[in-house]
């Protein structure tokens, strides 16, 4: 009896070693699970919202309409998720590959490392995105007869500078720390995505959200695509919305190259460039 006690109270020790160990990892990176934490935030609220738009219509819903809105906004939230995923994951897969230092040393400059990061993920974004576009519209039959689709493509493709600006930056957090750095991309997006109007009119977030949607290039993007498949506005009726992601590109990409500079500087400094956890 007291050897079955003996080994209970060993095992419950045992036990209780790991929780401890987990609360201390946890607290070590507490910034970087409070940083997911605003991805989850972002998540929920993002489907309390689509509530919201509906309730801002007045309940009366052109369904090939909403389809159609909400299938672009589906698109270019998936087409975002692959540009940001190939930037910010650019430094893991050097990491997975062995390749981070040979690559941290080659005669290339760290505009055209990124820049061709950047031009890939946004060619395969672009055709990836075109697919899923037709491919589900065909699901249910929607109807589009006065869609400008090259207008809507300009669109994108200009949009694109601004998202690769941004992606750049969140390619640093894996120099900055390679525990975590990878996931905290994430949280750019969900920021977006809940600002933005992905799923619904900008007009439904509060006041200090609708802020962050103006300096937000996914705003423009969706305002000028939905227009030219919507409406059918040509690219002189979405010009305001093109001109907007044009300065943010023009901010965003310096910046970024700026922002990846320091970060690099950093992990050398501190011995994190090898490091994989």
């Amino acid at each position: 009896m007291r050897a079955a006690a003996h080994a209970l109270r060993h095992e419950l020790i045992g036990l209780a070693g790991v929780v401890e160990r987990n609360v201390y990892l946890t607290r070590r990176y507490i910034w970087w699970d409070a940083a997911w934490f605003i991805w989850t935030v972002a998540n929920t609220l993002t489907i309390t919202f689509i509530a919201k738009g509906i309730e801002a219509s007045g309940g009366i819903i052109d369904v090939n309409r909403a389809t159609t809105s909400l299938l672009v906004g589906a698109v270019i939230w998936a087409y975002l998720g692959v540009v940001f995923e190939f930037l910010t994951e650019t430094v893991a897969w050097e990491r997975w590959e062995g390749t981070i230092e040979y690559t941290f040393m080659a005669p290339l400059s760290r505009a055209m490392h990124l820049g061709g990061s950047g031009v890939f993920a946004v060619l395969y974004g672009l055709i990836r995105a075109i697919l899923l576009f037709f491919v589900v519209a065909a699901f249910f039959d929607l109807s589009m007869p006065s869609a400008d689709f090259f207008a809507a493509l300009v669109v994108l493709i200009v949009a694109s500078i601004s998202f690769f600006g941004i992606g750049m930056r969140m390619a640093v957090l894996p120099l900055i720390s390679p525990e975590k750095g990878a996931q905290l991309g994430y949280v750019a997006q969900g920021i977006m995505l809940v600002c933005s109007g992905v799923y619904y009119p900008v007009d439904v977030l509060p006041g200090w959200m609708q802020a962050i949607a103006t300096i937000s290039p996914a705003t423009y993007a969706l305002d000028g695509i939905r227009g030219a498949i919507l409406d059918g506005e040509g690219l002189g009726t979405v010009w305001p919305d093109v001109w907007p992601l044009l300065i943010i590109g023009a901010i965003c990409i310096p910046l970024g190259l700026w922002v990846f500079h320091r970060g690099e500087q950093y992990a050398k400094r501190h011995g994190k460039l090898k490091r994989s956890g």
